[in-house]
């Protein structure tokens, strides 16, 4: 996390008497992650949040997936995949592995139930669109470019106030920032691309207390159920802790630039087990008199590399468009296409922005992904040769 964040009213101490006007005890709850042994957040309710009154069940349909057969790079043109809803209906999952699940959404109405994934964290990109996130911990407001970390055992609900288009990325496991970017304390280096006053936490609101029938729709891993719970989720007075939602907009970010091209990781933004996220934004081009601006030829031997194209000129890449999502598949090398690097040269800066996935696993497909593939992207590296005459 950021860092530790402190809102509403609180006891003195953790784990004693805290009391309401009436006399009655506020329930505290430990929000807390890998057991007892990471980051945690303490939260104070008018009520108890384990007054359930029914669980039945939820009929969400199952994710299927297919491998990435025959194993080629490819080339996805999501702004024609046709969604619509909330949150969490509109969802059409895209690629994904035992690691992270990627799906895009159209928001186009506000959630009428709570939604709780206690199977990991969920990283949001709004490419589109503006809106709050409604939690226990308060109201975070989102606008495009935005990453909305939301962890794993948070209720929410998504409240758009303009359609809203996103990537979903649904990691199995924490949602952090690179190591290499925190000193030993925890807190952000010199060097890294992002403050912490960068990173926008929930605004607590005055608790709802409003007794009841609250729908919760859990998933875990596949396993869904459906709570009705006797007390709202925003019965919340004080919480503090370092374990909340948060977020984080491009226009913060930092690019690190150098004398000759930088690669992926010096764009780094989060990670998670078996995924690292990077970004690529407006930035000066590099200063070497000789530099070739775009990426040289790479071939990533042991992971797959997803980009979802968000604005700009992607000088690099033919043929993407605003919500392209590319696949550069590990074991098939991928570079500028023909023309790219000549035309690149003596630019000085680039308006780009993309978001990146790398995972260290082998991505499948889902059938929304294919109905929008652009299935000839893997040739759009030929060069055609000048017919010769005579």
């Amino acid at each position: 996390m950021p860092s530790y964040v402190r809102a509403g009213s609180l006891p003195h101490k953790r784990h004693i008497q805290f009391r309401r006007p009436d006399g009655g005890l506020y329930a505290e709850e430990l929000f807390s992650t890998k057991g007892f042994e990471s980051v945690y957040s303490l939260l104070y309710h008018l009520r108890p949040p384990t007054a359930t009154l029914e669980v039945r069940a939820w009929d969400r349909p199952a994710v299927q997936l297919e491998p990435n057969e025959p194993l080629r790079n490819r080339h996805f043109k999501t702004a024609k995949i046709q969604t619509g809803g909330d949150a969490i209906d509109s969802r059409r999952a895209l690629l994904g592995n035992d690691d992270i699940l990627l799906s895009i959404a159209q928001v186009e109405r506000p959630m009428e139930y709570w939604y709780r994934n206690t199977g990991g964290d969920e990283l949001l990109f709004i490419h589109h669109g503006a809106g709050v996130l409604e939690t226990p911990f308060g109201e975070l407001a989102f606008r495009a470019h935005d990453y909305v970390v939301i962890p794993t055992g948070t209720t929410y609900r998504v409240l758009p106030a303009s359609p809203t288009r996103m990537l979903v990325h649904e990691s199995r496991g924490m949602v952090t920032i690179p190591r290499r970017y925190r000193n030993d304390f925890g807190q952000l280096e010199e060097h890294a691309p992002y403050y912490e006053r960068d990173f926008r936490a929930p605004v607590l609101k005055a608790p709802v207390d409003a007794r009841g029938e609250h729908e919760i729709r859990v998933s875990n891993a596949g396993r869904t159920a459906i709570y009705i719970v006797q007390n709202h989720p925003c019965d919340v007075v004080g919480w503090d802790g370092y374990c909340y939602p948060y977020a984080f907009n491009l226009e913060e970010f930092a690019p690190i630039t150098g004398k000759l091209h930088q690669p992926p990781p010096a764009h780094a933004t989060f990670e998670a087990p078996g995924a690292a996220f990077c970004a690529f934004v407006p930035r000066l081009f590099d200063y070497h008199p000789l530099a070739i601006p775009v990426p040289y030829n790479h071939s990533s031997v042991d992971c797959d590399e997803v980009i979802f194209y968000v604005s700009g000129n992607f000088m690099s890449r033919r043929g993407v468009e605003e919500g392209s999502i590319t696949l550069h598949a590990a074991g098939a090398p991928h570079g500028p296409q023909p023309g790219a690097v000549e035309a690149s040269l003596g630019a000085k800066s680039t308006d780009e922005i993309a978001v990146m996935v790398d995972t260290f696993k082998p991505l499948s497909l889902a059938l929304s992904a294919l109905e929008v593939e652009d299935e000839q992207y893997y040739r759009s590296w030929i060069v055609e040769e000048p017919a010769r005459s005579g």
